[in-house]
């Protein structure tokens, strides 16, 4: 299978650099995959997976808090604020995250509360759990 170059880069680390058959990201509107000739694009990303199919056919999934995917001649470049494999993703942690994020979500009418924020924090502590399966 033909295959396109992947690199991947967040604020702390250049996160992945290889070769791969398909990638799909959580675009703004929906998740949309990328195959070897995709049209040129840029898009947004959204909080929530990508996949991954390496050249060989490995298959791996990652969680990601938002930011930009380009795709142009067969080079895809993913500038994200956050890309973690399962491995990375401590669940004790997530979930008292998730827990703070609803604490603050239910006194958004009684305290003055980022709610953008909060709500932010909880969808990535939900992806989290839920790459990790402790959802």
């Amino acid at each position: 299978m033909k295959t396109l170059d992947l690199e991947v880069i967040t604020p702390s680390k250049a996160a992945f650099s290889g070769k791969i058959e398909s990638i799909t990201v959580p675009g703004t509107i929906g998740n949309f995959q990328v195959l070897y000739n995709h049209a040129p694009i840029l898009s947004s990303l959204e909080i929530g997976f990508v996949k991954i199919i390496e050249a060989g056919g490995k298959e791996t999934k990652y969680t990601v808090s938002g930011g930009t995917v380009e795709v142009l001649d067969n080079k895809v470049l993913l500038l994200v604020e956050s890309f973690e494999s399962p491995e990375e993703i401590d669940v004790k942690r997530a979930e008292e995250s998730l827990q703070r994020a609803k604490e603050r979500l239910s006194k958004s009418t009684s305290e003055k509360i980022d709610i953008t924020r909060a709500e932010a924090s909880l969808k990535r502590a939900i992806n989290r759990l839920k790459l990790k399966g402790a959802n």
